[in-house]
């Protein structure tokens, strides 16, 4: 369970306060693989953020009865300098999860191949893709955070990670950004629209995506 209350958060661009989240009071249903939709600017990264602890609002607060992991996106989760299994040995130790585990779970799922064992700065946009979306869903999370990394790799790949994403949602949650509406028809059952600061939930995915849609067409 993820329940907003009162929540505001806005920014100052050019002397002039933008209202991103404006006041937001909901609660997102527990157990749903929930795709985050709104147009540019909306706010949606800075909704993950603020859902994921890394950003702080303005006014209001976030509960959550459980836990939430880290924005899985496309490279900003890792320590360059660093191998990939020395940040996934980082990342069990700060969770709390078996160190061992966790990194023999990384370097089967990822495909990696020796790339595991140097340093992320060396590596492609999927690659980091491939490493963020192993060590995110390589621990068990009360509610994942993914944005656009499902979509990575050959076939094969693809469907290593669907049926993973898939077995994790049996016992949590999911919010996830995607500017590909055919993923999030794949991975998500409902879906949430951000616009003017405020969530409106859809029970069924397709159907936010044709309001989605047709928000873009209008503007």
């Amino acid at each position: 369970m993820i329940r907003f209350e009162n929540l505001t958060k806005s920014y100052w661009v050019k002397g002039v306060q933008k209202l991103v989240i404006d006041n937001l009071s909901t609660e997102l249903p527990t157990g749903k693989s929930l795709g985050l939709l709104g147009l540019n600017g909306a706010g949606k990264t800075t909704l993950m953020q603020l859902v994921a602890g890394t950003m702080r609002a303005d006014k209001g607060r976030i509960v959550s009865d459980g836990s939430i992991s880290w924005p899985v996106g496309f490279g900003g989760s890792f320590h360059p300098e660093l191998t990939g299994a020395q940040n996934v040995r980082f990342i069990a130790r700060i969770y709390g999860v078996d160190t061992d585990e966790l990194i023999a779970f990384v370097e089967d799922f990822a495909e990696l191949g020796k790339h595991f064992h140097m340093p992320v700065r060396s590596y492609s946009a999927g690659m980091k893709s491939r490493l963020t979306f192993g060590a995110t869903f390589g621990i068990q999370f009360d509610t994942y955070l993914v944005d656009e990394v499902t979509s990575v790799g050959d076939a094969p790949f693809r469907r290593k990670s669907r049926a993973l994403f898939q077995d994790r949602m049996q016992a949590a949650s999911a919010i996830m950004v995607s500017h590909e509406m055919e993923q999030l028809r794949n991975y998500c059952d409902s879906g949430i629209i951000l616009e003017n600061g405020q969530l409106t939930y859809f029970e069924e995915i397709d159907e936010a995506i044709e309001v989605h849609l047709h928000q873009i067409r209008q503007n």
